[in-house]
Formats: C-alpha cells, sequence, structure tokens
C-alpha cells in the first residue's frame, strides 16, 4: 500500500515537474520571441517613411522676410499621410490631407535672422513620421562701416581689467574681471579716480554689469551665479543664476540682455532673471559671434566683438546687424603693448546728453566719441 502511494506521488510529482519545466520553457520561449520582436515593431513605428521634404535644402539660405516654400512628397506611392502638419520655428503654420502637399512660409514670421527649423509631422491611422531641415536666415542688407571722431580723452585705470561699463547721473561704473582681481567700482569721469569699489569673492571672475530698476546687475564668466546690488551703498540684494557663461549685460525696458560670447543674445526679466525670449546676431553673410560687452543706445544694442576693435550695432527685434563702429585707430595695438593693454572692451551711454564713452581691458584713458559716416 505504501509502495502504491510512493508510485502515484512519484508519478505525480513527475507530471507536475514536467508541466512546470514546459509553462517555464513556454514562458521563456515568449519572452525572447517578444523580446526580439518589440524593437522590430518599435523600429517600423519609428523608421516609418511616409513623407520627403523636397524643399527647402538642409541649410539653405535666405534673407529676412523672406517667403519659404516648403514642398513635400509622399516617401511611398502606396502609402498616401492622412495629415501633415508643418511648423516653422516652432509655429504651426499649416494642415495639409492633400497633394499637392506643399506651402509656405508668410514673410512676417522670417523677420528674425538665424538658423531655423522647418518640421513636417505626417500621420496615417497607425504611423507618424517627422522630418525636419535647418534654414539659415540672412540679414538682407549689407551693414553700414563707420568710423569715429574723438572728442574726449579722460584717465582710465590702467589695471582695471574692464567687463562692464555704464554711465548714470554723472558716475560712471566699471565691472572688472580676473580671479582674485573682480570688482565692482564708481569712478569719476573727469579724473579717473575710484570713488567707491566692492570686491568679488577671489574665485570668481566678473563680467559685464548694467542698471535695471536702480538695482546693478552683475554676472560672472563661468560661475553660472551672478549679483544684485543696491545702486547706492553697492549692498547685495539678490543672487541670480543662469544656464552657460556670461559675458556681457545691458538693459532693455524691462529685460536685461545677455551675451554668452555667441551669437546668440538672451534677454531675462529681472526678478528671477529667467530667460524669456533670445535672438541670433547674423550680419548678410555670416553669422556674428565673440559678443562680448553691451549697451543699449537708441534703439539698438551696441556690442563689442571680443578680439577685434569693431562694435556692432545691433537690431534687438531681427537680429540684424545695422552697422560695425571701427575703431581701430583710437589706440592701436601697437600702443597697447607697450603698456600691457588688452583689447577693446567697454561701451557707455550718457542718455541725457547722448554722451559715447569706450574703453578697454587695462587701457590708460577711457574716450568719449561720436560716430561718423
Amino acid at each position: 500500500m505504501k509502495a502504491d502511494k510512493m508510485r502515484t506521488f512519484t508519478a505525480v510529482v513527475f507530471v507536475i515537474a514536467v508541466l512546470t519545466a514546459a509553462s517555464c520553457s513556454n514562458r521563456a520561449g515568449n519572452a525572447v520571441k517578444s523580446l526580439a520582436g518589440s524593437p522590430a515593431e518599435g523600429n517600423m513605428e519609428l523608421q516609418a517613411s511616409l513623407i520627403k521634404m523636397k524643399t527647402p535644402a538642409e541649410n539653405e539660405e535666405y534673407k529676412l522676410h523672406a517667403q519659404v516654400k516648403i514642398l513635400l512628397e509622399p516617401a511611398d506611392n502606396t502609402v498616401t499621410p492622412d495629415s501633415v502638419k508643418v511648423f516653422f520655428d516652432g509655429k504651426q503654420i499649416a494642415v495639409l490631407i492633400s497633394a499637392p502637399w506643399e506651402c509656405s512660409v508668410p514673410g512676417e514670421l522670417t523677420g528674425f535672422t538665424g538658423r531655423k527649423p522647418v518640421k513636417a509631422l505626417a500621420y496615417t491611422s497607425d504611423k507618424t513620421q517627422s522630418v525636419t531641415r535647418f534654414i539659415i536666415i540672412y540679414s538682407d542688407s549689407a551693414p553700414k562701416k563707420l568710423g569715429y571722431r574723438l572728442v574726449r580723452t579722460y584717465p582710465h585705470d590702467p589695471g582695471a581689467f574692464t567687463q562692464g561699463l555704464f554711465y548714470n547721473e554723472g558716475i560712471l561704473y566699471e565691472g572688472t574681471g580676473q580671479e582674485s582681481g573682480s570688482t565692482l567700482r564708481k569712478t569719476e569721469l573727469e579724473t579717473g579716480k575710484v570713488i567707491q569699489q566692492h570686491n568679488l569673492d577671489p574665485s570668481l571672475f566678473g563680467e559685464g554689469i548694467t542698471l535695471c530698476n536702480d538695482r546693478i546687475f552683475q554676472v560672472t564668466w563661468q560661475n553660472k551665479v551672478g549679483f544684485v546690488y543696491g545702486k547706492s551703498d553697492f549692498r547685495l540684494i539678490n543672487k541670480i543664476y543662469y544656464q552657460g557663461e556670461g559675458w556681457g549685460l545691458t538693459t532693455l525696458g524691462n529685460r536685461i540682455v545677455r551675451s554668452d560670447g555667441s551669437n546668440i543674445l538672451y534677454f531675462h526679466e529681472p526678478e528671477m532673471f529667467d530667460a524669456v525670449s533670445r535672438i541670433e546676431v547674423y550680419d548678410h553673410e555670416k553669422k556674428v559671434d565673440q559678443l562680448n560687452e553691451l549697451e543699449y543706445i537708441n534703439g539698438e544694442i551696441w556690442a563689442n566683438i571680443w578680439m577685434t576693435d569693431l562694435i556692432a550695432r545691433i537690431d534687438p527685434l531681427s537680429g540684424k546687424v545695422n552697422s560695425y563702429v571701427d575703431l581701430s585707430r583710437l589706440f592701436p595695438e601697437s600702443k597697447r603693448q607697450e603698456v600691457n593693454a588688452d583689447v577693446l572692451n567697454g561701451i557707455a551711454w550718457d542718455q541725457k546728453t547722448g554722451r559715447i564713452f569706450v574703453t578697454g581691458k587695462r587701457w590708460p584713458n577711457l574716450y568719449e566719441i561720436e560716430v561718423t559716416e
């Protein structure tokens, strides 16, 4: 009896083991099949080819306010998209539901210089596909080449590695750079005497400064932190943070404009210093990068171009360069070498009188100039 029970128990265990093994083998097989099948199905979805973009070509060049024709066609004659959404620079401009698969970007949307995306998103009942091209929009006119007339020369601290400059109510405000040497200072215009100074932490490399809402903003080069001070006493009010590098600053209305050494200018709201918009700076044939110290003057943003003696006068709405001011004769390179002076950097505008002041890093003088044709 015990033997019969034992034989029965053994048979049951054997059957269960066989079923379990088969079940596990089947699950493992299904898992492998599923894993092998899923990417293929996913890849079919990702690689679904519904449309091709015939125009514009990648990096095709246009001028401001040009109309951009977008021409699409089905990638496979056997499959026709149910619809195609078309976007320019992030804005939807058309929905196409049948041939001809084409539309145009109107001139009012191409009024900004820069590299802009054109995207088409095609749909069928079970597939989607997107295709993107970039176009480059240049200024519609060559910038004027301007000179200057020297009006007056003022003394300037030859030890000041000038990174930011502005003029307000008879006082010249200056931000200087270099680790262990960065400052914010007030200076007498007539004498060059420093009448008030705040030293930054030695680990920081100070950069551009500007005045907004009676507060002074100062950024640093690669530390991703800036400071807000009281105008009268340089008391620290707040810290600000931003992505990328800090080079120049200026104020345009209720926005603070920042450069980062590229051809992009970022517009920040002053409270949280969030970047709310930006422009890409181009002239009629190239992007204009290495934008450094900034100053807003009479509807334009003036920018020193690092390692040159040029100032670009930029339209803040479109990003186009209206003109270049050539200051190469003001303090020539040969004379700079004699006193260990560095590049042109620093623009200040006396809004009440229209006077314009310029200087450079470790320059012994600050110059009042008048721009000439």
